[in-house]
């Protein structure tokens, strides 16, 4: 059995959070509350929690680009990273690093964009062509 990670995070409006990661991102909704909802993002359970988001810093150093800290992120097939990253531009997303490709022609080339939800919670997509390329040095 393939394994399935969970993470919770808080978000400070469960009702911009159900807009954004139920129609923006496409994920579908499961179980809720009056305080909590989860998602199906990307075949992996998030749940968002009333609550106050955690901070962040741009601190992490990644190619050339400064990326936030902490986040969290997706490592999609690049067909379904380009669907997203159409989806997301044609939501007029204001990206932090719009859609890239990062380390290319090197190992690990890959294909990159962060952005954050309503609540501020950065997010990261990547996208590769093969994933044994995932933990190429």
């Amino acid at each position: 059995m393939q394994s399935i990670f969970h993470f919770a995070y808080h978000v400070n409006d469960l009702s911009e959070a159900r807009d954004f990661y139920g129609n923006t991102l496409g994920c579908k909704e499961g179980r809720s509350t009056e305080t909590w909802i989860d998602f199906n993002f990307f075949n992996h359970q998030i749940s968002l929690h009333l609550g106050v988001p955690f901070t962040t810093t741009l601190t992490g150093f990644v190619g050339e680009h400064q990326v936030p800290m902490p986040h969290i992120g997706m490592i999609l097939e690049l067909n379904e990273w380009q669907k997203v990253a159409n989806r997301l531009t044609q939501a007029n997303i204001d990206f932090i690093i719009p859609p890239t490709i990062r380390f290319e022609g090197k190992p690990g080339e890959q294909y990159t964009m962060f952005f954050s939800d309503p609540a501020g919670n950065p997010i990261e997509f990547k996208g590769f062509q093969d994933f044994k390329q995932v933990y190429e040095k």
